[in-house]
């Protein structure tokens, strides 16, 4: 009988701690950066991922005009995920659930691309976990 209760009582305490676990999976949000460079410009931007929720939320540093929109590709140059539908130096907006997981487990293997009226593409950075300082 007492075996029964100690196992009851680590089964109670797994759950409770595996219940904490899922509610922390929940409110991960992870924050991504990436150094902007092309054309002889430079700039930075931060990313917060809620794959949960489907959804992507930027902030870009640039000083570059003419800024059209900005995409987040894979290694092939592929489109991942969209910055918005025009160029926004703040927002959010939806994105695959599926793509956000990808992003955030392995964040190395993605490009932020930043296109000008001039130029698709013309400023690019690798993505890193962690947020970018200009």
């Amino acid at each position: 009988m007492r075996v029964t209760a100690s196992a009851a009582a680590i089964a109670a305490v797994l759950a409770l701690a595996g219940g904490s676990a899922a509610l922390a999976d929940d409110m991960m949000h992870p924050v991504l950066g990436a150094h902007l460079a092309g054309m002889g410009e430079h700039g930075v931007v931060n990313i917060h991922s809620y794959a949960t929720q489907g959804k992507l939320c930027w902030t870009f540093g640039l000083h570059t005009k003419g800024v059209t929109g900005a995409t987040i590709r894979d290694a092939h140059g592929m489109v991942v995920a969209h910055l918005g539908m025009h160029y926004a130096v703040k927002g959010c907006d939806a994105a695959p659930k599926k793509a956000l997981d990808l992003i955030e487990a392995k964040p190395a293997s993605y490009w932020v691309w930043v296109a000008t009226k001039s130029h698709p593409g013309e400023l690019r950075g690798k993505l890193f976990a962690g947020m970018a300082h200009m």
